[in-house]
């Protein structure tokens, strides 16, 4: 992709979070109300004077730092546990067995709903919030490795079992490489999964955080404080998923990359001796569609 595309792109992307911005000052600062209520919105300008007031405080970044030090605890805890849950799963009968039914049962409960079990199960609030945060990124995880594991072409473990290797090598040699691609589509998901109970978990049973934050605004009618912490949360989503996809075209750099799409190539003119349609040729299709002669007696 050549660098006028490439800054093309970045234009048209910030043209666009301009746009979005601009709309958002013009609802607010005329107070429309028509079917959705804008007047006790917060202008653009007000949330960034409330966001430059909080960035130069120190609470803000005691909140920032418990935040980010929970999702990474929770959500690399998460990839290794369901990396290797998916993978057991995936290649063992007896794991598929004995773990198959508890993950498809607890599967579809809300990793926010597991509160209770956390303040009960866990001795502070720390380890319950760190724990929900898991519990959010675990599942997506195990099943993106799951299904890459078992989409594996098996001719890969044949050809490496006829070299002599073991079950050992075939694991870190063709299943983890293989399945890769697979795991870090899962890890994408699982962090942003993880922000929304990470933030969810903050508002309900935390003590610092963004979440916790936000949540005390609210309280109070602080609405730009409100709205900032709203922002910060999705600029730290942003760059957690960033640096995730990152890792993994990093990790993956050996996959063969799709090449850049060009205009599509003319079709190749016809020779200039080719016959017309129709016309007779000494080819056994056109003698046979050539008329016949009378036999000379």
């Amino acid at each position: 992709m050549s660098a006028a595309t490439t800054a093309g792109r970045r234009l048209v992307r910030a043209g666009a979070l301009a746009g979005a911005l601009a709309v958002w000052q013009v609802l607010t600062a005329y107070d429309v109300n028509l079917w959705l209520r804008f007047e006790q919105f917060p202008t653009v300008g007000e949330v960034a004077s409330a966001f430059a007031d909080r960035v130069g405080t120190a609470a803000y970044w005691r909140d920032l730092g418990h935040s980010l030090r929970r999702i990474v605890t929770g959500f690399l805890l998460a990839a290794v546990l369901g990396v290797a849950a998916g993978t057991a799963i995936a290649r063992s009968r007896w794991a598929a067995d004995l773990l198959g039914p508890l993950v498809e049962v607890v599967r579809p409960v809300p990793a926010i709903a597991l509160v209770p079990v956390a303040i009960l199960l866990l001795p502070t609030n720390e380890q319950g919030i760190v724990f929900i945060t898991c519990a959010a990124a675990f599942f997506p995880v195990l099943v993106s490795a799951r299904h890459a594991v078992r989409a594996l072409n098996p001719v890969w473990e044949e050809a490496v079992l006829t070299l002599g290797g073991g079950r050992a090598r075939v694991l870190w040699s063709v299943v983890l490489p293989g399945a890769l691609p697979g795991v870090f589509g899962g890890l994408s998901v699982g962090i942003g999964v993880a922000w929304i109970c990470v933030i969810s978990a903050e508002m309900i049973s935390g003590e610092y955080g963004v979440g916790y934050r936000t949540w005390q605004d609210y309280t109070v009618v602080d609405y730009p404080g409100v709205f900032v912490g709203m922002a910060t949360i999705g600029a730290l989503g942003l760059l957690t998923s960033t640096a995730v996809e990152a890792v993994g075209r990093r990790v993956t750099s050996w996959l063969p990359r799709p090449a850049a799409r060009g205009p599509a190539p003319r079709p190749a003119a016809p020779p200039a001796s080719s016959p017309r349609p129709g016309a007779v040729t000494g080819t056994p299709a056109a003698a046979a569609t050539a008329p016949e002669k009378e036999p000379v007696p």
